[in-house]
């Protein structure tokens, strides 16, 4: 097993100093930096099924053909690919980062798959920049913990769902020491409900099938 690659350890390390003051005002959490393009390749490890089981955590989303799905902080693509190819030709998947330089290699992933069912989505540290009522779901796979304006950014996210739409969370157990990340790269179910219920979401399930994460669902209110 392991923590983090050297690379991406260093990358984040720094940023962690500079933020570590930086706590979100109802659960007293630090925020966590966001990774840097650097750590892309950290993403895509051959690993990472073993470590994370990500095929579960995509199967338990129950995604269908012809569903509009968002990837929030999509990185690399990794989801991106696999959910695409799940809600076929006549769904759409919105994948959006709010570094350049991970668009780049979102549209050159999509371009080499011939995914033509993807849309890039360039956002921002406050806001999604999804079109309204347009997503069945939306997913942030250990990207919620990074966010630096969680709450300005949810309260954007809402009006992206459909009637009935779902945020669905996959972030690295912090009840569990255990799993071998940073603590500051993890989150409790806890702090996940306290955090989201106070903008107006509701915390629907937790499904703990994954080696270190938990998925947890939830709903606007």
């Amino acid at each position: 097993m392991r923590v983090l690659t050297v690379s991406v350890a260093i990358v984040i390390s720094a940023a962690v100093m500079l933020d570590a003051q930086r706590r979100h005002p109802v659960s007293g959490r630090v925020f966590a930096p966001v990774m840097g393009v650097a750590g892309a390749g950290w993403l895509e490890r051959a690993e990472r099924e073993s470590e994370e089981a990500p095929s579960k955590a995509i199967a338990a989303l129950e995604l269908k053909p012809g569903m509009a799905v968002a990837d929030v902080g999509a990185g690399s693509g990794y989801y991106t690919s696999r959910m695409a190819k799940l809600v076929g030709t006549t769904g759409r998947v919105y994948a959006t980062d709010i570094q350049p330089g991970m668009i780049d290699l979102l549209n050159r992933r999509v371009a080499s798959e011939g995914l033509t069912n993807v849309t890039t989505v360039l956002g921002g540290v406050d806001d999604p920049k999804l079109p309204p009522q347009s997503i069945d779901l939306a997913i942030m796979v250990d990207v919620y913990h990074e966010l630096q304006q969680p709450q300005v950014f949810l309260q954007r996210l809402k009006a992206s769902f459909k009637p009935g739409g779902r945020l669905v969370l996959v972030e690295f157990r912090k009840e569990d020491p255990t799993v071998p990340i940073l603590e500051v790269h993890k989150m409790s179910v806890a702090e996940v409900k306290q955090e989201l219920e106070a903008e107006g979401y509701r915390l629907d399930r937790v499904i703990d099938v994954l080696p270190w994460q938990h998925i947890i669902v939830l709903r606007v209110k």
